[in-house]
């Protein structure tokens, strides 16, 4: 994702107010912290649909996988300039990114994903306040806006339970169990137990749990919070958008894999030790809906930051 040092926005704002105001002098505000390279682990769980001809009541496959997780941020040259027709032009200020995901055991790579993280100023129409957006591209055929907010605080994160039961589309409030799960029972739809070494009840259950064993001892100085996502609410506007091949037909539950709603929290943490260092937490929900049911994807993983490159 290299942007010539020849190319900068202009920007509209003769003299922009900084979009956060609790981050002074940086224009990138919270985000500011994300340049550079990132390596670590995590853990992916997705239900992929199941297509066996002859099998119809076998609907799904459940992967499960260690992950190999890199992300490398650069911050997009000036004011990015936004026009506007009820209220005065804003700038944005963002960076580019690009996260690359292979799995632990096997190397394949499992996710490719292209994007934007940028700062938005306040607005008054409509009337919302500061608040970060995160632009993605996943080669697999869906693209995505979250929207949300972003914070500055202290100590270990809240980081919530959370796990991987399918619901009947727009009823979370009633999920539904599968064999597939429980790990001591064999099954041919589950990825197989030698490309899934290291993987536990435990992160099945709760992958969120990943991400709390890996605060084991340590004690965090500051944090920067970042929630987003592709629902209308809090923040108005938003989405995803799917191919032909996912979404299927329209209005109707006959998708192959709809991404419909994706939802995620991004820690920056600043970890006390002999030097400090800057550590990114984060863990992703994606609703994938097919056959009557959404069904959770769920990525979670820990990075730390890099030290320049010579």
């Amino acid at each position: 994702m290299d942007i010539k040092s020849n190319f900068t926005f202009a920007g509209t704002v003769d003299a922009p107010p900084p979009p956060f105001p609790e981050f002074p002098g940086e224009d990138l505000g919270p985000l500011s912290a994300l340049l550079g390279t990132w390596k670590g682990e995590g853990f992916n769980v997705i239900w992929r649909p199941d297509h066996v001809a002859g099998n119809p009541s076998q609907d799904r496959f459940l992967m499960l996988s260690r992950t190999i997780d890199t992300i490398e941020f650069e911050e997009i040259p000036g004011p990015i300039p936004n026009r506007g027709f009820l209220q005065g032009d804003i700038d944005m200020f963002g960076v580019t990114y690009l996260q690359k995901i292979s799995d632990a055991v096997t190397g394949n790579g499992l996710h490719a994903e292209p994007g934007v993280w940028a700062v938005v100023p306040a607005t008054t129409h409509p009337p919302e306040p500061h608040t970060v957006v995160r632009m993605a591209s996943i080669p697999h055929g869906t693209v995505i806006l979250a929207q949300g907010t972003a914070m500055q605080g202290s100590g270990v994160p809240p980081i919530p339970d959370n796990n991987i039961l399918p619901f009947p589309i727009g009823d979370p409030g009633h999920p539904i169990t599968f064999p597939e799960q429980e790990l001591a029972n064999p099954t041919a739809f589950r990825t197989p137990p030698n490309e899934m070494t290291g993987v536990t009840q435990d992160m099945v259950n709760n992958p969120n749990s990943v991400l709390k064993n890996a605060l084991a001892g340590q004690e965090i100085d500051s944090l920067v919070t970042l929630l987003v996502s592709t629902s209308p609410a809090p923040v108005p506007g938003g989405g995803t958008a799917n191919t032909a091949f996912l979404q299927g037909v329209p209005q109707s539950v006959a998708a192959n894999a709809e991404a419909k709603l994706v939802t995620a929290m991004i820690w920056i943490e600043t970890v006390k030790g002999n030097p400090d260092f800057l550590q990114l937490q984060y863990t992703q929900t994606v609703l994938l809906n097919f056959n009557t049911l959404s069904w959770p994807h769920i990525t979670v993983g820990t990075l730390r930051k890099l030290p320049p490159t010579p």
